[in-house]
């Protein structure tokens, strides 16, 4: 018995100070204690927990990730509706809410609560008895997906709040991010194995939180922060600032650029300290959160439909940068447009080192009159793409170069053309590399055929080697073949195979959105197989035919014409045929058409469908 107890005493003693070591790490990032001291702990912990399983708790440090992926997620109701912030963009506008508050509380004296708007996920942490009971995401603000299996591996998230005063019951919101130094060698990973890195860390946090398998989640390192609370079973502290403290000492990770401000002066001076510090942390930003502090405040002045009435956020202007145009690169996309890409001095736009931005066209080139040597200002539109958007023209050196655009293809060499009525140069060679390499890159994309595992890397190789030049190619891969390209391993080779053969079978609809057919997107490609019952009836149409269904007018109509009865066109059906790609469209139960004629417009966050299930419940019932 004295033994057991032993154990006992042990197990709880480790994972005290796990949880400890963990809260250094991740949320105050000042380690005490080595990588291999820490494993070491972790591993006496396990062994001591399989040896003794009727000790194991969830709150272990152990059970973190769990073993399996999860089936699905669903869908919770919020204690309180998780509403969003309405949006200010100067000081005037700023001032403005100031004055609206004052005009309402009177003469009674308050103060703010600003800390930085992290861009990432919302989510809402629920504890009980101390314990994580629940996780889920805004959604809608009143419901949303229960995420409590991934919100487990995230680190930074206690499993069990500790120290004194610890409420019942507490919902602590705030957002999910991936941050920027582990978001950058993921994607530098995800490049070296041949998959197409992620756009952003906020996409990128969001899509990992859908996983249905914990381990992924486990393995790409988010985080979480604070920044506000829903429901409370006891009142804890009269004014935000001070609840935050104590949530903090709870363990859970909250912003220290939070600050309590005494009047919109001082809320303005925070804001503009802000834009010097914001490139110093690890995750992006997009402005400030303006609150008021005193919580009895906040209930008098209530919400609208949609925004809380004590808050609102500070949006900063796009940030831009001056730098030194040095070349520009002519790419060809799937469709042959020839796109021109300035090269310049790198420059740090909005958390991210950037030395390349599109110049969209030629036409663009001319509005801005931008040369070789020029100093450009540089931004990133929606604080994602760079783009350039001004020439400093009293800066030009007199050695600054005229941009001419090409006479021929850079890829392939072959004859361009200018899009009638239009601003694109095109290359006209059907087997053009760049474009090839282009075309599968799309019909392999996700909402296209859906072919995992195949980013730009591995396209380019299978092009450069001469293994693909159709899409029915694909479908002729051999293992031996796939082990030779670089990074590509026999684990790697085997799954893209599985993928490929798994993207055999998706159908007319999907094969047609995939085949790169210009005016063909998703939706055309639906009304087309909605119209045909296979392939072959649409090579056989002719102009008139097409384009007497509804949604497909002149233009859509010419572009398919001759798309099949091009010889390109016909060869990547042929090959397609004999790879055995299925190319019948999906037959539906006849549903009441209770819908014909009509047109309906899908918005926001559905409580009962995803977006795609409505969308297609409405095509079911015979609306657009």
């Amino acid at each position: 018995m004295a033994e057991t107890r032993d154990i006992e005493a042990r197990i709880r003693h480790l994972r005290d100070e796990i949880r400890r070591h963990d809260h250094l790490y991740y949320v105050e990032a000042r380690p005490e204690i080595s990588d291999r001291q820490y494993d070491r702990l972790m591993d006496e912990l396990k062994t001591l927990e399989t040896g003794n399983p009727i000790f194991i708790t969830m709150d272990s440090p152990t059970q973190r990730v769990a073993g399996q992926p999860i089936e699905g997620f669903r869908t919770v109701q919020h204690a309180l509706p998780m509403l969003s912030i309405d949006n200010t963009y100067n000081a005037q506008q700023l001032a403005e809410f100031d004055q609206r508050l004052r005009k309402t509380l009177g003469q009674r004296r308050f103060h703010y609560l600003v800390d930085p708007k992290i861009d990432g996920l919302a989510v809402s942490l629920r504890y009980e008895n101390g314990m994580l009971a629940l996780a889920a995401t805004r959604g809608d603000g009143i419901y949303g997906d229960d995420i409590t299996t991934n919100a487990r591996t995230i680190r930074s998230i206690p499993l069990r709040l500790a120290g004194a005063g610890v409420p019942d019951a507490i919902e602590i919101r705030g957002e999910v991010y991936w941050p920027l130094r582990a978001f950058n060698a993921y994607n530098a990973r995800r490049v070296s194995q041949g998959q197409e890195p992620f756009a952003n860390p906020r996409n990128g946090a969001s899509g990992t939180l859908k996983q249905l398998d914990p381990r992924i989640v486990a393995e790409r390192g988010l985080a979480f922060m604070s920044h506000g609370f829903g429901s409370i079973s006891a009142k804890i502290a009269p004014r935000a600032g001070d609840l935050m403290s104590a949530i903090a000492r709870w363990g859970i990770p909250v912003c220290k650029y939070m600050k309590v401000c005494n009047d919109i002066k001082h809320v303005q001076d925070t804001l503009n300290e802000w834009l010097t510090t914001r490139g110093e942390v690890d995750y992006d930003t997009d402005g400030m959160v303006v609150k008021v502090d005193e919580l009895d405040l906040r209930d008098e002045l209530g919400a609208t439909s949609k925004y809380p009435r004590w808050c609102i956020a500070y949006k900063y202007e796009t940030e831009r940068a001056a730098t030194v145009l040095r070349g520009v690169d002519f790419q060809v996309g799937r469709l042959g447009a020839i796109t021109p890409v300035a090269r310049f001095d790198p420059v740090h736009l909005g958390g991210t080192t950037v030395s390349n931005a599109s110049l969209h066209n030629f036409d663009q080139i001319a509005r801005l009159d931008a040369r070789v040597g020029d100093t450009i200002m540089v931004e990133k539109a929606g604080e994602i793409i760079p783009q350039v958007v001004q020439v400093l023209y009293e800066k030009r050196p007199p050695s600054a170069q005229t941009i001419v655009p090409p006479r021929s293809c850079p890829s392939c060499g072959s004859g361009i053309i200018r899009d009638q009525g239009g601003v694109y140069l095109r290359c006209v060679c059907p087997v053009c590399p760049a474009q090839t390499a282009q075309r599968i890159e799309f019909f392999a994309g996700r909402d296209q055929m859906d072919i995992e595992n195949m980013g730009p890397a591995v396209v380019e190789q299978l092009v450069r080697h001469g293994l693909v030049k159709y899409f029915g190619d694909l479908y002729r891969l051999k293992f031996d073949e796939l082990v030779k390209l670089e990074r590509m391993g026999p684990k790697s080779a085997r799954n893209l195979l599985e993928a490929i053969e798994a993207s055999r079978a998706r159908g007319l609809a999907r094969l047609l959105a995939a085949m790169g057919i210009r005016h063909v997107g998703q939706r055309v490609a639906d009304v087309l197989a909605e119209q045909f019952d296979d392939i072959d009836e649409i090579m056989k149409a002719g102009l008139d035919m097409l384009q007497n269904i509804p949604e497909i007018g002149p233009v859509i109509a010419e572009s398919v014409f001759a798309y099949f009865r091009n010889e390109v066109g016909r060869e990547e059906i042929r090959r397609l045929k004999d790879a055995g790609a299925r190319m019948t469209a999906d037959r539906r139960k006849a549903a009441p058409q209770t819908l014909a004629g009509k047109t309906v417009v899908i918005t926001g966050t559905l409580k009962n469908f995803s977006r795609s299930q409505a969308e297609q419940a409405v095509k079911d019932a015979g609306g657009r």
